[in-house]
């Protein structure tokens, strides 16, 4: 019996994740709760093998709520078996290994099968692993697990027992390796011999098959790459393979009708996903590898096959020579400066990192070092090979590699063309001409050779994915985009509650430096809270506490010379005035003296109903703060005192509950002078909302603290939100948060409060969504609200959890494909810089928006750790959703935060995009990224399959219609029935054109977030005939591209050809329809809203009082909001319609499939075709009759 005694390497205290909502202050950074493991449905843990549910070792938990608590350890009594044939100690010998998979033995050679059960996949022996393309579960049927041990105690491959009996054949132990330098899985795929090369040593795949049965193969490619072949197999050897020369393509993705007829369409990873389409039939072999990167590899290589065939490698070797090598080869001589063809190894490091400044100094001299002991050579110079070794392995990042060879026509760069269709196609860019793809090449191609020939190797194609302009945030909104002519009650406003403290609010400092960095960023809503001081000075400090003080006339300073340096739009002054009669005269002057013309003096004109708009107050200062009534013509009168501080420190001293209700009200005299700088933001005390509806003037402003804020937003939802569409609502902390802790924004925001006062000196999430919300719109601090919050009529809910009437829902479509350069926390309490990190993705917004997801982790990798994984949400009110993006650390005890980034929904840009990841304070983390694509349909055209071949497509039978409430009251309910008609006819027109796309999309083997112009360039192809002569052609017949076969077609050419057409069809009969459905939408709204200032007398001429009056009152804001959502549908539709129409025409001309031959120059297409396809009418006039109505 053979013993060993193993030392566990590392004992890893995995914690749980904290929630979303509610962190505590001092966890609010950190990313919301991770989906538990499939391996225990109670509390996502490995099962031990004493079976108490915990993790084999120490586990230990912690419980994160309000505040940390003291872990508790559960110690596991079971017994950690490890097999020694694990660790290739049972004297056999080992199977090969090819990455993660295993070659099977040849005696293993029969039909295996497993059943898939739950998404898993053969028994607990067979798993996969985390990063598996099929979702695991703990259950597993009978049949799925029927294995027997072998002599040496290994599982024999799963099967069914109904299938294969024979229990001879057995599973080889995986064998382990143990390195102390690079591990074997560090191989980077830097080139396509690389692919061919694991093509040949072989991988194990799963073939799929639409009976819901999954077959595990190891498929191979001969070694004259003549041949792809799979084993075990029923079939004979000749017949278990594909030759290469007749596969027309290579499809990525799970788009083939075997995958989405298959029953576990679900469980398997997009990413993981392709398949290989051969024969004249166009037959498909569908297959998953056990992950994206292998999958990746065999998709390169088969295309690299079906271009070149038996000449790839020789063509691949022999263009090793070519211009990256001459580059390269070019810096290397540059550095050797005394032409000895060697230079040290600190200058290589230099010149490594000067390439790629993310990597580390150590790193790169490790690699060098383990080259040099590999040639068993000694010395401390690196020649030019070398050199460029180091700079393969350590630069090239696969993921982009993969990318990059998906758009090169050569496979070795990308010429005009080339770059012109990834742009357009990939990054959403329109009508990209050749002279700008130069433009991009001359701008970030590092070699001269590909400068002057126009052609973007793969590092200057990676230069592009890293420069500003791949940037996932949109440029559009880094200056002001917005309408900034709407009053004033209609934005966001950037906030900041008692600016002058830079910590907590009893004891914390105060300081000016607090107003200089909230102005820095972009507040436009400062606090002072001002009280009597020595020297007749007043100064600036929280009342009743142990904060320092700091003098007020300072602040002023400060605030005259940095107000309108991040911003040129209006700042409010809160000014929580304490102060005695004689020091608020000091205070005007100084008010006076320093800011002068800059304050706001106009009085608010009688016959406005609104406040001014920020475009008026350019350059302005508003002074909020109590203000005497107009009757007052004495130098002083009184008001009621404003008195946070106070507040705060009577809930401090008091305990009972009952006693916390009551704050006294306060009374004290004002200045009239002081007074007199009150004129847009007078501060009131709210009573409720029918009082506020019919006494409060617009330019009266209410604080709500925090609690009473919320509880308006839980009980009167609908009125907070028509109370905020005229006046401005101020929402402060809660006194209790004397840590300085943040409330969460998105909780008032939903409900339309303009100024949410925020602690700026605490970071964490709250502060990490205020200030991504606010860096959109040019980060001047207003942010127009959504439509839906502004319009006079319309139904919204800010506590809704389904989808908001009127608002059409986007699918956000979002894949983690990699990260780069990840530090190890600064809470760290382990050694070293092993990192293991994985992502959360969140969605911030209305309750129906709020989701989360988590990629897998990546162990022990911080520099250049590959996730591709993809993810869906929903987004019902996409004006108000935010994305954030947060990298953790899953190895150690405290503080688990890498870094995060946070950017409003409406500013993603789509495509293969960086995230710049912030520290916990904001600041930029140099060099540290995380690679994503990004993708934004609309929720038809996202849609996933059904299962059996049942796409998104809905008959009219079940389709949804939009539908009107009944009031009970005789003549509005008549007037809106009219609109039914109409109404249906505007969803058919939409939901037939958006359900042709999807067909079409289907048959060109894309997945529904691709656009038209990627599947008429996957088209091309396949649009060739034996003789290379095109068997379709695009014609515009009356502005309309349609096909036109060239010859006899096959069948699935003319399926191709009917789906086609049906798009066409589908999206002619929505132009020339749309205008007389939305004209008779917009004459019902226009009747209906003849009833609204008189509705609540027809009510109750019809009998209707309390409730039913309010029901009423809600039906008719319900069926406005409905028809204005179905006219903005429209006009979006119209406009997709023409946009999509675009790009079938330019794709034709990038391929040189449009009838006359004629192709897209320099400057784009040629004008006479650009100017047919764009005679197609919009009917701008009728279309702007729309916006904004009767609002």
């Amino acid at each position: 019996m053979l013993i060993g005694v193993f030392s566990l390497p590392e004992l890893r205290v995995r914690k749980q994740q904290p929630r979303l909502q509610e962190p505590s202050s001092t966890e609010q950074h950190r990313a919301a709760p991770a989906a538990p493991s499939s391996t225990d449905p109670q509390n996502g843990t490995a099962a031990c093998s004493c079976h108490c549910s915990q993790e084999p070792g120490v586990h230990l938990r912690y419980k994160r709520a309000r505040q940390r608590a003291s872990p508790r350890v559960h110690v596991c009594t079971g017994v950690l078996q490890v097999p020694m044939a694990e660790f290739g100690l049972d004297g056999s010998p080992s199977p090969l290994n090819v990455g993660d998979a295993t070659v099977p033995g040849e005696e293993a050679a029969g039909e295996t099968q497993c059943e898939v059960v739950n998404g898993e996949c053969g028994p607990a022996e067979d798993r996969l692993g985390p990063g598996s393309p099929i979702t695991t579960s703990c259950e597993t049927s009978v049949e799925a697990s029927n294995t027997s041990l072998c002599s040496d105690g290994s599982a024999e491959i799963p099967r069914r027992s109904s299938i294969i009996k024979d229990g001879s054949r057995q599973r080889k132990e995986r064998k382990k390796t143990v390195s102390f330098s690079s591990m074997p899985t560090e191989k980077k795929i830097s080139r396509a011999s690389d692919c061919i090369s694991a093509m040949v040593d072989g991988s194990e795949l799963k073939k799929i098959r639409s009976n819901s049965r999954i077959y595990h193969r190891y498929f191979l490619l001969d070694a004259d790459m003549q041949s792809l072949r799979w084993e075990p197999s029923k079939k004979e050897s000749e017949k278990a393979k594909i030759d290469v020369k007749s596969i027309k393509e290579v499809r990525t993705g799970k788009n083939t009708d075997t995958f989405r007829t298959n029953g576990t369409y679900d469980q398997i990873s997009e990413d993981c996903a392709f398949s290989i389409i051969f024969g004249e039939n166009y037959e498909s072999l569908d297959l998953v590898a056990n992950s994206a990167d292998v999958a990746n590899i065999w998709v390169t290589g088969l295309r690299y096959l079906i271009s070149y065939g038996k000449h790839t490698l020789n063509m691949i070797e022999s263009s090793q020579n070519n211009m990256r090598l001459s580059w390269l080869g070019e810096l290397f001589n540059e550095a050797d400066g005394s032409g000895s063809k060697q230079i040290s190894i600190c200058a290589a490091v230099q010149l490594v990192k000067k390439l790629n400044p993310g990597l580390k100094n150590i790193k790169i001299e490790l690699k060098f070092k383990e080259i040099h002991k590999a040639k068993d050579r000694a010395g401390s110079n690196v020649t030019k090979e070398e050199f460029i070794e180091v700079f393969h392995d350590l630069c090239t990042r696969p993921e982009i590699y993969f990318l990059f060879v998906q758009f090169s026509s050569n496979k070795e760069f990308l010429d005009t063309k080339d770059l012109m269709i990834f742009l357009e196609a990939e990054q959403g860019m329109a009508q990209v001409s050749e002279d700008i793809s130069l433009e991009v090449i001359q701008k970030y191609e590092p070699s001269k050779e590909g400068q002057l020939k126009g052609w973007l190797s793969l590092d200057g194609f990676t230069n592009y994915l890293l420069s500003p302009e791949c940037h996932i945030f949109d440029p559009e909104h880094k200056k002001v985009c917005q309408d900034m002519k709407q009053p004033l009650s209609h934005y966001y406003i950037n906030s900041s509650h008692n600016t002058y403290l830079i910590e907590d609010q009893f004891r914390g400092p105060s300081d000016v430096t607090g107003y200089i960095r909230a102005l820095k960023m972009g507040c436009r809503s400062v606090e002072l809270d001002v009280w009597d001081g020595p020297d007749n000075e007043p100064v600036i400090y929280t009342g009743h506490t142990m904060t320092s003080q700091i003098s007020f006339r300072s602040v002023i300073d400060v605030v005259n010379k940095y107000a309108f340096v991040a911003s040129e739009f209006p700042l409010i002054l809160c000014l929580e005035n304490h102060c005695s009669l004689k020091q608020q005269r000091v205070m005007f002057q100084h008010l006076r003296k320093i800011l002068g013309d800059k304050i706001q003096l106009d009085p608010p004109k009688p016959e406005d109903c609104y406040l001014p708009s920020p475009f008026q107050l350019k350059g302005k200062i508003l002074v909020k703060g109590k203000k005497l009534n107009s009757e007052c013509s004495a130098a002083e009168g009184e008001v009621t005192d404003e008195d946070e501080g106070a507040e705060m420190s009577q809930r401090m001293s008091i305990g009972s509950t009952e006693q916390q209700r009551t704050v006294p009200t306060k009374k004290f005299l004002l200045t009239k002078d002081l007074s007199d700088l009150v004129t847009l933001c007078k501060s009131v005390e709210f009573k409720d909302f029918p009082k506020s509806f019919q006494s409060q003037k617009q330019w009266e402003l209410c604080s709500f603290n925090e609690v009473f804020a919320g509880r308006c937003a839980s009980d009167f939802p609908g009125d907070f939100v028509n109370y905020n569409k005229k006046f401005l609502a101020r929402v402060y902390p809660s006194p209790m948060r004397i840590d300085s802790s943040n409330m969460n924004p998105q909780d008032f925001w939903k409900c339309g409060c303009q100024i949410v006062a925020m602690n700026y000196q605490t970071p964490g999430l709250m502060m990490d969504l205020n200030i991504g919300w606010f860096r959109q719109n040019g980060n001047c601090g207003y942010v127009l609200r959504p439509a839906i919050m502004r319009e006079q009529v319309s139904y919204f809910s800010a506590n809704t959890k389904d989808s908001v009437p009127g608002v059409s829902p986007q699918l956000l479509h979002i894949k983690i494909i990699s990260g780069q350069n990840f530090p190890k926390p600064k809470g760290s309490g382990a050694k070293g810089d092993i990192v293991d990190p994985y992502v959360y993705v969140e969605i911030h917004g209305i309750p129906a928006d709020c989701a989360e997801q988590r990629t897998k982790t990546v162990n022990q990798n911080g520099d250049n750790p590959l996730f591709d994984e993809s993810f869906e949400f929903q987004i019902n009110l996409p004006e108000l959703a935010m994305v954030r993006f947060v990298v953790l650390d899953d190895d150690y005890i405290g503080d688990e935060f890498i870094g995060q980034y946070t950017i409003p929904f409406e500013c993603l840009q789509p495509g293969f995009r960086h995230v710049p990841l912030q520290s916990l304070t904001g600041e930029v983390l140099p060099h540290t990224l995380l690679f994503v694509h990004v993708a934004i349909t609309n929720r038809r055209g996202g849609g996933k399959p059904h299962k059996r071949g049942l796409s998104v497509r809905k008959g009219k039978r079940s389709r949804e219609y939009a539908s009107m409430r009944v009031l009970l009251i005789k003549a509005v309910d008549d007037v809106f029935k009219t609109a039914s008609l109409p109404l249906r006819e505007a969803t058919d027109l939409r939901e037939n054109m958006q359900n042709a796309i999807v067909s079409f999309k289907e048959l060109c083997g894309l997945s529904a977030v691709a656009n038209l112009k990627q599947c008429i360039l996957a088209l091309c192809p396949r649009l060739m005939g034996p003789d290379n002569s095109p068997l379709l052609l695009f014609n515009l017949i009356d502005q309309y591209p349609y096909l036109e076969p060239q010859g006899l077609l096959p069948d699935f050419l003319k399926k191709v050809v009917t789906a086609y057409d049906l798009v066409i069809q589908t999206s002619r009969t929505l132009l020339e329809n749309s205008e007389a459905a939305y004209e008779r939408i917009l004459q019902t709204q226009r009747a209906a809203m003849e009833f609204h200032e008189n509705l609540s007398e027809l009510a109750v001429k019809e009998g209707l009082k309390g409730r039913k009056l309010h029901k009423a009152t809600e039906s008719f804001t319900w069926n406005i909001t409905i028809m204005k959502g179905q006219v903005e549908l429209l006009k979006h539709a119209r406009s997709e319609v023409l946009e999509n129409l675009k790009q079938i025409h330019y794709a034709a001309l990038t391929c040189k499939l449009s009838k006359g031959g004629q192709s897209i120059s320099s400057s784009g297409s040629d004008s006479k075709s650009r100017a047919s396809l764009e005679a197609i009418p919009e009917k701008a006039t009728a279309e702007d009759e729309l916006t904004d109505e009767d609002n």
